[in-house]
């Protein structure tokens, strides 16, 4: 189990540094345009070289980018060109808001879709009509258009939830319920029947199975077969496809911060890349890259745990 959890591990890493040697490269392609954006169109030659000395435009991008990830390697992703602030401090206050919504969202649908799919698997009938119509129309409405409709009905005409957020620096946990509640509402509404179908097409493929019918011969009650066999057994794809979705929030929740003004990632990376924040827009790709790269990696220890076969493979 070791070897394999450092064999993920080592992958991981390689795909931090392709990434970052990528990134990098793409947004440091052209210095020239960089010091003029920053300085204004009216900056002169002498005034534009004098800037790109000064943020190390002038060095080579090998140069340029060993030197910034010798830093980062140290926990310094530089600072902000327009406000001087460390981007990792600026990152790091902000982190937490959005890692919170994002986690309490995806434990909510990971506990409601696993009851649903296995309802839907076991009882079929309007249960799992119900599950497959849900995860439909789950599908076809964007997640911001699920937020807007949040908005309208329990903000703006109820008035049980504020419509924007009230967290703020040392705001207490009714704030922080208060401003995340309407948003993981529409995360959850979104994403809990897609992933219900998901567990389901995986549970009744295990009680298709063999085993499953020599335990009901040996006088197994239906409950304890899915819930100590069945389950864990199905457990691997809904792990794979619980990943995939707190991955794909990364993107999701960008949006949604922005509709709730909510204080995490997502405002930042919008306004760092609409000024051309270049050390921020590098910090939040790199700090983005190490999220998707530890979920894997703990789904990965997760189903070897479970299927010692995908430790082999």
């Amino acid at each position: 189990m070791l070897t394999f959890t450092l064999r993920r591990l080592a992958s991981g890493l390689g795909l931090l540094v392709a990434i970052s040697m990528l990134t990098y490269t793409l947004l440091f392609f052209s210095s020239t345009s960089i010091a003029r954006n920053l300085l204004g169109e009216q900056a002169t030659p002498e005034q534009i070289a004098l800037k790109e000395a000064e943020l190390g435009l002038d060095q080579p991008l090998p140069v340029r980018f060993l030197s910034w990830a010798g830093a980062a390697l140290r926990g310094d992703l530089g600072q902000s060109w327009f406000n001087g602030e460390p981007v990792t401090q600026t990152i790091l206050n902000r982190l937490p808001v959005t890692l919170v919504l994002m986690i309490v969202s995806i434990v909510l649908v990971a506990l409601i879709a696993t009851a649903l799919g296995v309802l839907a698997a076991v009882r079929r009938g309007w249960v799992d009509q119900t599950v497959q119509v849900g995860a439909v129309v789950g599908d076809a409405i964007p997640g911001f258009v699920m937020a807007l409709v949040l908005v309208t009905i329990f903000a703006v005409n109820l008035g049980w939830f504020p419509a924007v957020s009230t967290i703020r620096p040392g705001a207490g946990a009714e704030a922080w319920i208060v401003s995340l509640s309407l948003p993981v509402i529409a995360i959850v509404v979104n994403y809990v029947t897609s992933s219900a179908q998901q567990i389901r097409s995986a549970v009744i493929k295990e009680l298709d199975k063999d085993y499953v019918r020599t335990l009901r011969s040996r006088g197994l009650g239906e409950r304890e077969i899915v819930l100590k066999n069945v389950l864990r057994s199905a457990a691997p794809a809904g792990l794979t496809v619980l990943s995939l979705q707190f991955i794909g929030l990364l993107g999701g929740v960008i949006i949604l911060e922005q509709i709730f003004a909510i204080p995490g990632i997502g405002p930042l990376f919008v306004t760092a890349t609409t000024v051309g924040d270049i050390p921020v827009v590098m910090g939040m790709t790199i700090v983005t890259v190490v999220i998707v790269i530890i979920v894997n990696l703990l789904v990965d220890v997760a189903q070897g745990a479970l299927n010692p076969k995908v430790r082999v493979s």
